[in-house]
């Protein structure tokens, strides 16, 4: 609706009345309203602790929901608690497929409340707002809870002070503006919104340093972008800025698509370190050179969750600075200074001097949610855990039409000195061989964590 001269200052008149009457003495306060039972505080006990030891997990992501189902089983005499701050359960894995339609919403969504009632653990959809380990006490927005041990499955955060300190005008704006979509799943939605409201121009993409969630991700999705232009005749580029020297990992697989598939729609720049953003500007200055963009899919820095850092589980280096990510025992996941505290998935901090971290997939941090479970449940049972490795199986879809995939493969063992070693395996012939393992694998993930 336009608004006329007449009708502006009818409404300028009224205001200037609300502010004269806001400036008259207040009235006096009413009397606090006492709350519904059933709205509480941080302050007040959300559960009470029974006599049943208590497991509470953070998170309800691929290893969350792993550890809760897996624990119901191994030790039905404990009470599992599991806290999420999401209504639903949304797969980053698989998301960058969902961009472009080769799977809908329903493909990766899930029911929190219905799969803890299958399972019977406890599900409470909260923010958690502290950990006191002392007291071994998790305080969420509606109130606290004490456990017995506790699992932090909550995944990453975004380091945007790398890029703009304490400016957090900077950083909500590139939050909002250029969601980085790897946190569910809001920023997908976004994301998904700016791809097929695209009309052309420059769409940057900046890879963060490592380690990073799902390090092959980034250039899949760059696939499907540039694969959305280029069956959509959109006159649009991507511009992958890489922070590392080369593609890696499926360094050749991801090459030859970008040569063969989408030479005229991707140009990939290696040792692209980033070193200022404007998202109000739409600028971008990196260590290979300065960009302007129509659209950019900003990913800042990768850490651990903010309640690692809450509850005091982020290690630190030679320097005495943070590390980023969760100090923990690289074979038994759970901190170095307290036994009682289990990190799994993405959050986890350096395991070997080689390879230094797992990569941070939604298959690794599934097989840390087996892994802990057992360590625990045999715990509660006075036995000394049996020690496991994860394993990783990634797959990438760099083809739209025909359906194309390339996949890597991570296995784990120890050596003679106690040493966690790692066997990379790339699978660099996309094929549509690979797009049908991709789906068996979903649907055995999520059979494992759902059914």
């Amino acid at each position: 609706m336009t608004l006329d001269r007449r009708q502006f200052l009818a409404g300028a008149a009224g205001a200037s009345a609300t502010l004269l009457a806001g400036c008259a003495a207040p009235a006096p306060s009413a009397a606090p309203t006492a709350l519904p039972s059933l709205v509480t505080t941080p302050a007040e006990v959300l559960m009470p602790k029974g006599k049943a030891p208590r497991i509470v997990v953070i998170g309800g992501g691929w290893g969350g929901l792993t550890v809760a189902k897996q624990l119901r089983r191994l030790a039905p005499q404990a009470e599992v608690v599991m806290l999420e701050r999401n209504p639903v359960f949304f797969s980053c894995p698989l998301s960058n497929k969902w961009l472009i339609d080769v799977v809908d919403t329903s493909f990766l969504t899930f029911d929190y409340l219905r799969v803890s009632e299958r399972h019977g653990y406890q599900f409470i959809q909260t923010e958690v707002l502290e950990v006191d380990r002392t007291a071994r006490r998790v305080t969420t927005a509606q109130g606290s809870l004490d456990y017995d041990y506790l699992v932090i499955a909550a995944g990453i955060r975004y380091n945007y002070e790398a890029w703009f300190g304490n400016d957090r005008r900077a950083a909500d704006a590139a939050r909002a503006r250029f969601p980085a979509a790897y946190v569910p799943n809001a920023e997908h939605v976004a994301l998904k919104r700016a791809l097929h409201d695209f009309k052309g121009g420059d769409w940057v993409m900046n890879l963060p340093p490592p380690p990073q969630r799902c390090p092959p991700s980034p250039y899949e999705r760059a696939c499907m972008v540039a694969w959305h232009f280029k069956t959509n005749k959109i006159p649009g580029r991507v511009t992958i800025l890489d922070h590392k020297p080369r593609i890696m990992p499926i360094g050749a697989g991801f090459k030859a698509a970008f040569d063969e598939l989408y030479k005229d729609y991707i140009t990939y720049v290696p040792n692209a370190q980033v070193q200022e953003v404007d998202p109000f500007a739409k600028r971008i200055k990196t260590s290979a050179g300065d960009m302007r963009f129509d659209h950019a899919v900003l990913m800042a820095p990768h850490q651990a969750a903010d309640i690692a850092w809450k509850a005091g589980a982020i290690g630190t280096n030679a320097q005495g600075k943070p590390t980023g990510w969760a100090d923990i025992e690289p074979r038994r996941l759970h901190l170095k200074r307290d036994d009682r505290v289990y990190v799994i998935g993405d959050a986890v901090g350096e395991v070997a001097p080689t390879f230094r971290f797992y990569p941070k997939s939604g298959h690794v941090a599934n097989s840390h949610g087996h892994i802990v479970a057992g360590y625990i449940a045999q715990r509660l049972a006075g036995k000394e855990p049996e020690l496991k490795l994860p394993d990783n199986l990634c797959y990438m879809l760099v083809n739209g039409s025909p359906r194309e995939a390339i996949s890597v493969q991570f296995d784990y063992t120890v050596n003679a000195q106690g040493v966690i070693e790692q066997q990379q395996i790339d699978d660099n012939e996309r094929r549509a061989g690979l797009v049908a393992e991709n789906f068996r694998w979903a649907g055995l993930k999520f059979e494992d964590m759902f059914a």
